[in-house]
């Protein structure tokens, strides 16, 4: 493990100077304003911390240094073109406080984004404001909530979701006041209608369906499912988290969805992970419109106003939510347009489809649902287990030959699951590696069973006891010795700060 700033900080070393003379250098805080005791920061020089943080860099596995793919969540690819666009001062030096007419290109770029929202998915009005799809999923069930209470139903609170859905699901409906119930997928994988039939009742608000689902599938009768669930009086959503596979092909407002989310990251390749800021625009039919969140962007003759909707349900994050990822992402669309967006899900489904086929080959692994996937497939690694071997040590040893594992153990539904989602972004030259390290993988499971339990062996850190640390959580390091005399009996020179 790299030492920390603290660890390789050296009392008295200068890190930055400030320049002598004039109004800043000559500066002395005076009274109440005046620190008594130094900070404690470590002292370090300017190439010292770009090291750090560049070796640190490098400790991390991410998509620029090698494959990822990470089923479900969707890893890929993010143009730099886009980033330096969210770091052009004249965007990022914008404030959601600022007058409007100081912001009208920010304003404009906002309703040109819901816009294309709205022409690729088929449903009339979006939020910008949610951070991540779970947000939107509980935007979704607010707006469902309020839009049953205006009707009087007051009773329905009660939310099915199928077990092949997404794991934030519940959650969602949980953190929006309301009851989830599971129904059982078929043997197929997908949402069979005399299952959900059973379970709808005067108590069900929404059916949350994830489509694809997570098993890689569209669900075939969706159009009989919309129908059934708006004869209940229930509202359908989509988790749109799997939109990837279906931007330009499939607009869920156009076979029944009343409500979806859309995740930027998967579908318009904005950054993902790390807790940084992302995005989930939810997107209604038109009666839904005036419970969505946020301030929602119009056009007024030659300008853009933004205001609320009259009966909005709530902020759920600051008001024009991450405006950069909405930049990001309106220039991914952009430079792409309808048929390349179109081109690009296609890319995503035929390179998942290539991989499942070439799994197919390999025997140390089960594939429960036959047939054609989307964008993502699932593998079981059960087979596996008669050598002493699990799903958790083929992701372990993955990481020894530069590739990040695809999620394992979800959906719950497969046992060993293994879920892989190449995305479009892959050469078939980078498919194809993958296959070569997964073959000599399973090899190593029959032969060498231990090199396997025991991975990785070429990462910074090695196999951790995940129960232990969990037991004995250490979030705090101990602040070190200094590695010289205190910094208050080695003074640094004039116009130096540490």
């Amino acid at each position: 493990m790299s030492a920390t700033l603290f660890q390789k900080s050296v009392a008295g070393r200068p890190g930055f100077e400030i320049p002598g003379g004039g109004p800043v250098g000559g500066a002395r805080l005076a009274g109440v304003a005046r620190r008594e005791e130094s900070i404690g920061l470590p002292a370090l020089g300017e190439l010292e911390v770009l090291r750090h943080f560049v070796g640190l860099s490098q400790l991390n596995h991410s998509i620029a240094k090698g494959f990822y793919p990470l089923g479900s969540c969707t890893m890929k690819y993010n143009p730099v073109q886009n980033e330096l666009l969210a770091a052009d001062p004249r965007f990022a030096g914008c404030h959601p406080g600022q007058d409007p007419a100081e912001v009208q290109g920010c304003l404009g770029l906002m309703a040109a984004l819901e816009e294309a929202l709205v022409a690729i998915t088929g449903l009339p009005a979006f939020t910008l404001q949610p951070a991540a799809g779970a947000q939107g999923e509980f935007v979704a069930m607010k707006i469902a909530l309020a839009y049953h209470r205006d009707r009087g139903e007051t009773g329905r609170d009660v939310v099915i979701i199928p077990d092949s859905a997404h794991g934030t699901n519940p959650a969602s409906v949980a953190m929006a006041g309301m009851t989830s119930k599971t129904i059982a997928s078929g043997d197929d994988g997908l949402v069979h209608l005399d299952t959900l039939k059973e379970a709808l009742d005067e108590r069900v608000a929404a059916v949350m369906l994830t489509n694809p689902n997570t098993l890689g599938l569209f669900e075939a009768e969706i159009e009989q499912v919309a129908e059934a669930v708006h004869e209940a009086g229930a509202l359908l959503y989509m988790d749109g988290a799997n939109m990837n596979a279906l931007v330009g092909r499939v607009k869920p407002g156009e076979i029944g969805f009343d409500m979806m989310h859309l995740n930027l990251h998967k579908t318009f390749s904005t950054p993902h992970g790390g807790g940084g800021p992302g995005s989930g625009p939810v997107g209604v039919r038109a009666d839904l419109a005036e419970y969505l969140p946020g301030l929602r962007v119009t056009r007024e003759g030659e300008s853009f106003a933004a205001s609320e909707a009259p009966k909005s349900v709530g902020d759920v994050h600051g008001r024009h939510g991450n405006f950069a990822m909405l930049l990001r992402a309106y220039a991914y669309i952009l430079r792409y347009g309808g048929d390349g967006l179109r081109d690009i899900s296609a890319g995503a489904v035929l390179a998942a489809n290539y991989l499942q086929a070439r799994f197919r080959e390999m025997p140390g692994f089960d594939l429960p649902q036959k047939g054609l996937c989307m964008h993502e497939f699932v593998a079981s690694g059960k087979p596996l287990r008669e050598h002493g071997v699990r799903t958790m040590d083929v992701a372990k040893r993955l990481l020894d030959f530069g590739m990040h594992a695809p999620t394992i153990y979800f959906p719950l539904i497969v046992p060993e699951a293994l879920m892989v989602e190449p995305t479009e972004t892959e050469s078939k030259d980078s498919l194809d590696e993958f296959v070569e390290v997964m073959k000599r993988i399973l090899a190593e499971a029959v032969e060498d069973p231990e090199r396997l339990t025991s991975a990785p062996h070429e990462t910074p850190v090695g196999r951790l006891d995940e129960a232990k640390a969990a037991k004995h959580l250490v979030v705090v390091e101990p602040m070190p010795a200094p590695r010289s005399a205190d910094p208050d009996e080695a003074p640094l020179p004039d116009g130096v700060a540490s």
